[in-house]
């Protein structure tokens, strides 16, 4: 299950929030193919969102091809994002993994990896100002 935190000083539409967290979910492997989001209504009452931006957010999931709407049911996930372990990116990411355990080595929190790590890509990547 996911929880969504919606930071309204982010300049990011709220529904956006919600597809981009969707989104990480499912490259991290906490959402699967088969699984239920929570409802409109129990995004509303957990991040007092409109249920209204929540169904706004799971239609473009939905366009997307990440999920669909089964009625009477919910939103069911309809597709995973987790690269696979032995596809092209599996160097990178031993290297990232490497890169981490050094950094937790040198005494750096998960968090402060975190940092380091977004700083960086913000570096490589400007125009992509969510990461």
């Amino acid at each position: 299950m996911v929880v969504f935190r919606i930071d309204r000083r982010s300049g990011v539409a709220t529904y956006l929030q919600i597809v981009r967290q969707v989104e990480q979910a499912l490259r991290m492997g906490a959402l699967e193919e088969g699984d239920r989001l929570p409802t409109a209504a129990q995004v509303a009452a957990e991040t007092k969102v409109n249920p209204n931006t929540t169904l706004k957010a799971y239609r473009e999931l939905e366009r997307a091809g990440l999920a669909e709407v089964r009625q009477g049911a919910g939103t069911f996930i309809t597709r995973t994002l987790v690269p696979a372990q032995d596809g092209p990116t599996a160097p990178l990411r031993a290297s990232l993994v490497e890169w981490l355990n050094e950094a937790r080595a040198q005494g750096l929190s998960g968090q402060e990896a975190d940092a380091l790590f977004r700083s960086a890509c913000a570096t490589v990547y400007p125009a992509e100002t969510d990461l």
